[in-house]
C-alpha cells in the first residue's frame, strides 16, 4: 500500500457559529489521483483553502510528506481553484513569467518551461495577447498551465474541466493523466461523477462539513453493491418472479434486483427454463459513483 503524501487529522474550521469542517480527515496516497467530492457548502473549498495555507484550521493537523506542514510547503503545492483569477491588462506571457517566479522557478527556468507547454498545447500565439482578449476556456488554458510548470509534488484541481468544450476537456483530462503517470499526486474536486469514474484512483465524500465515505473506488463500489444485474434477451419478456424485482426496461434490456436468500444461478435457472424468453446476456451492473454518492449523502 503507498504511503500518504497527505493527512488532515481531525481538522475543524469555523466561522462565528457556522461549522465548514468538524473533524475532517483524509489521507491522500502518493501518486494517486484522489477525488474530493461533497455537495456545495459541504466544506470542500475550506479543506482545499487550509491545505493551501491560506487559512488557517481552528483544531487538528496538516501532515505534508510525512512532517507537519509548513509554510515553504506551498512551493511543493499547485492550486488551480474553481473562481480564476488573472490579470485581464497584463499579456498573457508575461503574467505566466510572474506567477511562475513566485512558486519558486527562476525567469529563464520559467521561461523555457512555459515555452514548452504553450507549444505543447498549441497556444504559443496567445504568449503577446492580453488576458482580456481570451475566451473563458483559453484563459482556463493559461491558468492550468501555471498551475502544473513547476512540478509541484501535490497539484489540487477544483473543477478543472469547467469552462472547456468536450474536446479541450479532453485534452487537459489527458495531460492530469500524463502527470500522475510522472508520479504527481492530484487532488481532484469535481461535481462531475463520470470523471470521477474515468480518472480517480480513491476518493474522500465530504458532506455536511465531516467525512463520512473515504477510501479505493473498487473498495467502495464493493461495499455498494446491490445484488443488481442487467439482463439482454433476444425474444420474449422477463415474468414477475418471487427471485427477483425488475427496476428498469430498455427495449430488450432488464435491470433486475435479486431478492434476498436467492442466488443469481437460481435467477438464472428460473429465467432459462422459460420456454418463451431466449436470454443473451447476464451481466453484474455495478453501481455508479454517482449513485453512491446520492445514497451516501442521502444517508448521511
Amino acid at each position: 500500500m503507498k504511503d500518504s503524501i497527505l493527512k488532515a487529522e481531525d481538522i475543524v474550521k469555523k466561522y462565528g457559529e457556522f461549522t465548514a469542517l468538524d473533524k475532517v480527515n483524509i489521507s491522500v496516497p502518493r501518486g494517486s489521483i484522489y477525488g474530493l467530492l461533497g455537495p456545495n457548502g459541504a466544506g470542500k473549498t475550506t479543506l482545499m483553502r487550509i491545505i493551501n495555507q491560506i487559512t488557517a484550521p481552528d483544531k487538528g493537523k496538516l501532515i505534508f510528506n510525512g512532517s507537519p506542514i509548513r509554510r515553504e510547503n506551498i512551493k511543493e503545492i499547485g492550486y488551480l481553484p474553481e473562481e480564476r483569477g488573472l490579470y485581464k491588462k497584463m499579456k498573457v506571457g508575461e503574467q505566466a513569467l510572474y506567477l511562475s517566479q513566485l512558486k519558486g522557478l527562476a525567469y529563464n527556468d520559467a521561461f523555457r518551461q512555459l515555452k514548452a507547454w504553450f507549444i505543447k498545447l498549441d497556444i504559443l500565439d496567445w504568449w503577446n495577447k492580453k488576458v482580456e482578449e481570451l475566451s473563458k476556456g483559453m484563459a482556463q488554458k493559461i491558468q492550468f498551465i501555471v498551475t502544473v510548470v513547476h512540478n509541484p509534488k501535490l497539484l489540487i484541481f477544483d473543477e478543472p474541466f469547467s469552462g472547456f468544450d468536450p474536446i479541450n476537456a479532453a485534452i487537459i483530462r489527458k495531460e492530469i493523466l500524463l502527470l500522475k503517470e510522472k508520479g504527481t499526486t492530484i487532488i481532484f474536486s469535481t461535481h462531475r461523477m463520470e470523471s470521477v469514474e474515468e480518472i480517480c484512483d480513491q476518493i474522500a465524500l465530504i458532506n455536511n462539513s465531516r467525512t463520512i465515505l473515504e477510501g479505493n473506488i473498487t473498495d467502495i463500489k464493493n461495499k455498494y453493491n446491490n445484488n443488481t444485474y442487467e439482463i439482454k434477451i433476444n425474444q420474449g419478456e422477463l415474468k414477475k418472479s418471487n427471485l427477483f424485482s425488475i427496476l428498469n426496461q430498455n427495449e430488450n434490456k432488464f435491470t433486475i434486483c435479486i431478492n434476498d436468500n436467492y442466488t443469481k444461478k437460481q435467477v438464472l435457472e428460473e429465467i432459462i427454463n422459460d420456454i418463451d424468453v431466449d436470454i443473451v446476456g447476464f451481466n453484474k451492473k455495478e453501481p455508479t459513483m454517482e449513485e453512491i454518492f446520492i445514497k451516501a449523502v442521502s444517508n448521511g
